[in-house]
């Protein structure tokens, strides 16, 4: 039931999206490209580990007519493609220990729209998760553990990765912001996703400073880092940090026939900092994630870094 449940909700969610999207796609000879942002995370930059969610890339490109510094008020006049993959690893790449989690590595489609409504900031959309061998980065973090002279996956480890899979999914995101002082912004906001995993989640992000207040910034889906994408072009730095915890109902990553028992709940907590110059700019930080399945050795840190430089 709980599946069916899910599999109508993902069909209205995407029903939705195309029946507000699709008249703008339509009228689309004024849309042009209104900025772009990407995120690396990796543990190795965190805690100087490799294993659990182990590597990740996200960027975002951002269609509209125009950006004044604030989301608008209409569904689909601000659109964002955006493309994931992720590796999520056991402790040990070798000989992995019983109750550990599987490798799995994901490769993610995803077309989303950003507006505001009644004092929310809103974003919704859909994606196609591919899952499986058929991403080829299993090979792709062999090649590289090997270039590295790193000891990479054995053929147990790959062979015994979650299988190959194409997962629709839907995922929504409703903020607000409130002022404290004039140099810091508060925003809670509250997240639900369905797909390749299920899950609710709550949280706050605090900003110390000015610089990313009048751009379009999104949320990377492992970290819950917000990286910038339609950029204001001012010189400054700003300090943030955030916490949320999440409620996973289901995860094709941990799948229950394999043994794997998710935890009560999923915890984050971050901080970074954003800066920019004249010809750069760029994002560095650290976030906590908290244990994912109950058989889990240890929390683990990861790391997050965007660099632009103009020459």
């Amino acid at each position: 039931m709980k599946n069916l449940q899910s599999v109508a909700l993902i069909l209205r969610s995407f029903s939705v999206a195309c029946a507000v999207l699709l008249p703008t796609l339509v009228a689309a000879q004024d849309v042009v490209q209104l900025g772009y942002g990407r995120l690396i995370s990796n543990d190795f930059i965190g805690d100087l580990k490799d294993r659990g969610q182990t590597g990740s890339y996200v960027s975002s490109r951002i269609f509209g007519k125009s950006w004044n510094g604030n989301v608008p008020e209409r569904a689909g006049e601000v659109l964002e493609f955006r493309l994931q993959a992720d590796i999520k690893a056991p402790d040990n790449l070798v000989t992995p220990f019983a109750g550990d989690r599987p490798f799995a590595g994901s490769v993610s489609l995803g077309l989303h729209t950003h507006y505001q409504h009644a004092g929310f900031d809103i974003s919704y959309g859909g994606e196609l998760v591919i899952v499986g061998p058929q991403t080829r980065l299993d090979q792709f973090q062999t090649a590289l553990h090997d270039g590295l002279g790193v000891a990479p996956l054995s053929a147990t480890t790959r062979a015994n990765q979650i299988a190959n899979k194409t997962y629709p999914g839907a995922v929504v995101e409703f903020g607000s912001s409130f002022d404290i002082g004039s140099r810091s912004q508060l925003r809670p906001f509250f997240e639900g996703r369905v797909g390749v995993e299920n899950l609710l989640r709550a949280g706050m992000d605090l900003e110390i400073g000015r610089l990313t207040r009048s751009d379009l910034m999104i949320r990377d889906g492992i970290t819950g880092q917000r990286y910038r994408t339609i950029t204001s072009g001012g010189a400054g730095l700003s300090f943030v940090v955030g916490v949320d915890t999440a409620f996973v109902g289901e995860s094709a990553y941990l799948p229950a026939s394999l043994g794997l028992t998710l935890s009560d709940r999923r915890d984050r907590a971050r901080a970074g900092v954003h800066w920019q110059r004249k010809n750069s700019h760029g994002f560095f930080g650290v976030t906590y994630l908290g244990r994912e399945f109950t058989t889990q050795a240890d929390e683990q840190v990861v790391g997050s870094i965007r660099l632009g430089l103009k020459f």
